[in-house]
């Protein structure tokens, strides 16, 4: 008997099955070739778009976080039942708009880290927010990465979320007197707009485990545009013997509602602060501001942002 007829098997091929799919995967790899190349096509023709709204603003910082969150808003409601991961959408979405920014001028983000001259979580976040690619500027302290905003040298700043028992003056204070961040000149020669809080990193949550778990608040020279989903921020000034419970029973019978209330209180001062958290996008000339009961100057709008994506869906 030959080898060949002791082995049967020795002409057939390796692995049968997949043999007979080969033909069936080739003509899927194309097919994803051919979605590749409809993708890069669909990228450029907004790429173009871009070019010509960039065109039609003349200048001016590219940042817009409302629309920003409404877009990604509309593409997770449409992904419902996809294979596609909802995480990926963000991802994905989340380059395209940097890349849009970029195109449109060099931007650089300010980032307040606690150790200097290293990337930890909220360089993480920037990084995640506003591209991989983005070039960054470290600072140890919020009013740093603020004045490289005012001055021009940053279009965004990434700060932690201030907290009560911050020793020093919380970096919120600076946004009530901007007298420290005095607008600067734009290269057209405009002045460029007081700094406002206009996003809440992150925006899409949960958080996977690889992620970093920091929170953090993004100040730009520019008012904050409503998403459809915001909450904004209020400095108030009021009488230091104003208890936490008075005051947000005085904002409710205003009616709005308030979501976290942080104070400053300075020992053997008359006056205390409070950045307070409404629910809803709320402009600087509402009525229902001029109705709460005790203040001591007309609230200060301080910024608003976009409603992360869980807690805007049910």
């Amino acid at each position: 008997m030959s080898s060949t007829e002791s082995r049967p098997d020795a002409a057939q091929p390796a692995n049968p099955g997949l043999a007979a799919r080969a033909p069936h995967l080739d003509a899927l790899r194309a097919e994803l070739d051919a979605i590749d190349d409809a993708l890069l096509a669909t990228l450029q023709r907004r790429a173009a778009v871009v070019a010509e709204v960039a065109a039609l603003k003349n200048g001016g910082i590219a940042l817009r976080p409302g629309r920003e969150a409404a877009i990604l808003r509309r593409l997770l409601r449409q992904n419902t039942n996809s294979p596609l991961p909802r995480q990926a959408v963000v991802r994905i979405w989340r380059e395209i708009l940097a890349g849009s920014i970029a195109q449109q001028g060099q931007f650089t983000v300010a980032v307040c880290e606690a150790t200097a001259g290293q990337t930890g979580a909220i360089g993480l976040l920037a990084r995640e927010h506003f591209g991989a690619l983005v070039p960054l500027r470290l600072h140890r302290s919020p009013a740093q990465a603020l004045g490289d905003v005012a001055a021009g040298d940053a279009g965004a700043a990434v700060l932690p979320l201030p907290e009560e028992e911050a020793s020093g003056a919380p970096w919120w204070t600076l946004f009530l007197h901007q007298d420290g961040m005095a607008p600067a000149r734009t290269d057209h020669g405009a002045e460029r707009g007081r700094v406002h809080i206009v996003a809440r990193l992150p925006f899409w949550t949960p958080r996977p485990d690889t992620a970093p778990h920091a929170a953090a608040f993004v100040a730009a020279a520019i008012p904050p545009d409503p998403s459809g989903a915001d909450r904004t921020l209020f400095g108030l000034e009021f009488p230091a013997e104003t208890s936490r419970t008075r005051l947000a029973g005085q904002i409710a019978a205003a009616g709005l509602t308030a979501g976290s209330i942080l104070l400053r209180r300075e020992a053997d001062q008359k006056t205390a602060w409070a950045l307070v958290d409404l629910a809803g996008f709320i402009v600087e000339d509402d009525p229902r501001l001029a109705t709460i009961e005790g203040l001591l100057r007309p609230a200060a709008r301080l910024g608003a942002y976009a409603e992360c994506w869980e807690d805007s869906v049910s």
